[in-house]
């Protein structure tokens, strides 16, 4: 068992205030590697018109410039963010990343590839898998052959797809990962989830991470305030777990709010029953707990 001095920093606290530093570079590397697939250096940290807009929106975005194994340049967003309206706010900042960084009056070709990277900590809707990946594809609606752009680069005719072109999205869903960890992807997945890493991990980037996010590197006032962000998650994550459960899928706020009604109702109940305990009528109840005599008798059945 670890010591608790080799306690390490969660993802979701890093990515707001570590992994933006360049000596830290290896570990979100390691990261974009793992879950885009391909060999992934950062060139820079983007500081774009939509990290500067507001407070918020910096800490939950972050736009990185880098090369793929293709060397070439690509802009990734990774987003961490329990929003509401979250398939629209993941196109929207897609499209900022577009925008933002091509200078006006260059040419369309200077678009680069972009890659949308969003960690989830809530539940987005209904589906088996932890992990997502979705590209735009063009598919004859008779033949369901894929269409191919041939473009002229570098002098030599280049067949492209349209995916090359457009944005990918990828949704790593947290909460649904099944905590087995035999894979460089299963063991970013725990530390996502669980903030564990293996001592002996070969993960790309998580090596650098059990080394770099130590908790006990941070200044006091960063683990208080990082204390006090995880104690915020995890009762945010119990309350949408326990929405989840019971079936609720109507959405974020629907699932918050039906959970605190319910522990209000399981509040009344315990306070029911006490005072029933105790000898006092349902009139004496009723007047106590704000409820009326029907639903202190629906509590007690």
């Amino acid at each position: 068992m670890a010591e608790p001095r080799d306690r390490t920093i969660r993802f979701d606290w890093a990515i707001k205030r570590l992994l933006r530093q360049k000596a830290n570079f290896d570990v979100l590397e390691g990261f974009l590697t793992v879950f885009i697939g391909q060999k992934i250096e950062i060139v820079e940290i983007l500081e774009s018109e939509g990290n500067q807009e507001n407070m918020s929106d910096k800490f939950n975005r972050v736009d990185i410039k880098a090369r793929d194994s293709q060397n070439d340049i690509v802009i990734i967003e990774v987003q961490n963010t329990r929003e509401s309206d979250f398939l629209e706010r993941i196109l929207y900042g897609t499209a900022k990343a577009i925008t933002e960084h091509i200078s006006q009056g260059q040419a369309y070709s200077q678009v680069k590839k972009v890659y949308s990277i969003s960690v989830l900590y809530f539940d987005l809707g209904k589906g088996r898998d932890y992990l997502y990946h979705g590209q735009n594809r063009f598919i004859g609606v008779h033949t369901g052959d894929e269409l191919q752009i041939t473009e002229q680069k570098r002098d030599a005719l280049k067949p492209r797809t349209p995916a090359d072109i457009f944005p990918e999205y990828i949704l790593i869903r947290v909460n649904e990962f099944d905590d087995v960890a035999t894979t460089p992807l299963g063991e970013w997945m725990n530390y996502l989830k669980n903030g564990v890493i293996r001592p002996d991990t070969t993960a790309p980037g998580l090596g650098a991470a059990l080394e770099k996010l130590r908790y006990y590197s941070m200044s006091d006032d960063d683990r208080i305030a990082y204390d006090r962000h995880v104690d915020s998650m995890l009762y945010e994550r119990d309350a949408m777990y326990t929405s989840h459960q019971q079936g609720f899928d109507q959405g974020l706020e629907q699932g918050i709010n039906q959970g605190r009604q319910e522990a209000t109702d399981e509040r009344n109940r315990a306070v029911a029953h006490s005072l029933q305990q105790m000898g006092m009528n349902i009139d004496f109840i009723a007047r106590a707990t704000g409820l009326t005599e029907q639903e202190v008798i629906a509590l007690l059945a």
